[in-house]
């Protein structure tokens, strides 16, 4: 390497000061008050600018359904309850909005329903 060349510790210390790594920009939820990145939704209760955008608490119930009925398929032992899975999703919303848990009517499931009839 010729002396032509070669970049001293200033300039070198210059190129480098652009690679530093910047803090995300963070916005609070108006709803929820969770931290989510600008100008997107919150990952929390799916509301952008001050309407939901995406069912955040159906899709976790679907979720939560969905892995129970693997594992009934599967064999495992621990069942959980639709009305169960429900109930939980409810009392983390109710949590979120600061509000405090109300009774719950238990409905039917359909297989006991078609036994009636």
């Amino acid at each position: 390497m010729s002396a032509r060349m070669r970049v001293n510790r200033s300039h070198t210390g210059n190129r480098r000061s652009h690679h530093a790594l910047k803090e995300p920009r963070l916005s609070t939820c108006s709803k929820c008050s969770a931290q989510h990145l600008r100008h997107r939704m919150c990952p929390e209760c799916g509301n952008y600018k001050g309407r939901e955008v995406i069912d955040v608490v159906g899709k976790k119930a679907a979720r939560m359904l969905k892995r129970t009925n693997k594992m009934k398929a599967l064999g495992e032992e621990e069942t959980v309850n639709e009305e169960e899975i429900h109930e939980e999703v409810k009392d983390e919303n109710l949590k979120k909005e600061g509000k405090t848990k109300v009774k719950a009517v238990k409905k039917p499931k359909k297989s006991e329903a078609k036994k009636e009839k």
